[in-house]
């Protein structure tokens, strides 16, 4: 889907993409904390294995890793440590329990896209089936361009199970390759992106959740 895309010149969507069927806190709707998984065993094995495949090394120093959208498991290898793992999520008794993270942040990112971290701090950025939530994308994938070390990995994955009156609307409306394209135009047009690119880590097709990865790296000094 993301090989030579022809980009329009301007973003091509528009505000009213991004309203959800409840406009109500998400605050409010994240209050209680959910133990529960949102892909089922196999998605989340094969996520895992994708992971295994393109983090740094175990135990790296000075690599550090941001979860956006983090909650009580991020599904990163089994024992996988790095001095630095920050969780960002929206209930804080979900986050605790996360037992690969050395710390985490609770922040609405829908209220507030700013992301408390210094420019270039981190080597790779994941978020799991949570990129159909997010209202302000550009400005997040911006922010998220700027904490990246030059040549850091931001990681999106997703499958087609979402909070459906939580979700954008341009989300809702269309189907698994669009989620591709739309995650993908994120990318490009917050700049300072390598041209995104797509997997199908798919473990099961018809019989399991799907699974998609969409991923970029930060441009390098002189790209």
């Amino acid at each position: 889907v993301l090989v030579n895309v022809e980009w329009p010149e301007k973003f091509p969507f528009k505000d009213e993409d991004f309203s959800r069927f409840d406009e109500s806190s998400d605050s409010f709707f994240y209050s209680e904390p959910r133990f529960v998984t949102h892909i089922d065993d196999p998605a989340i094995k094969a996520l895992t294995k994708y992971y295994s495949q393109v983090f740094p090394p175990s135990n790296t120093a000075g690599v550090c890793l941001l979860d956006l959208c983090s909650s009580w498991v991020s599904h990163y290898p089994p024992g996988y440590k790095q001095s630095m793992i920050v969780g960002m999520g929206m209930n804080e008794a979900e986050l605790k329990r996360n037992l690969v993270l050395t710390e985490y942040i609770v922040q609405d990112l829908n209220v507030n896209p700013k992301l408390p971290f210094d420019d270039n701090s981190f080597d790779v950025i994941t978020n799991v089936v949570s990129v159909d939530y997010l209202a302000k994308p550009l400005d997040i994938f911006k922010e998220m361009n700027r904490i990246l070390k030059p040549g850091g990995l931001a990681i999106m994955s997703f499958s087609n199970r979402c909070f459906w009156t939580k979700a954008i609307s341009i989300w809702t409306s269309t189907g698994d390759a669009d989620h591709v394209l739309i995650v993908g135009s994120y990318f490009h047009y917050a700049g300072g992106f390598e041209p995104p690119s797509a997997v199908d880590i798919s473990p099961n097709p018809g019989r399991s959740d799907p699974m998609y990865i969409v991923y970029s790296r930060k441009k390098s000094i002189g790209n």
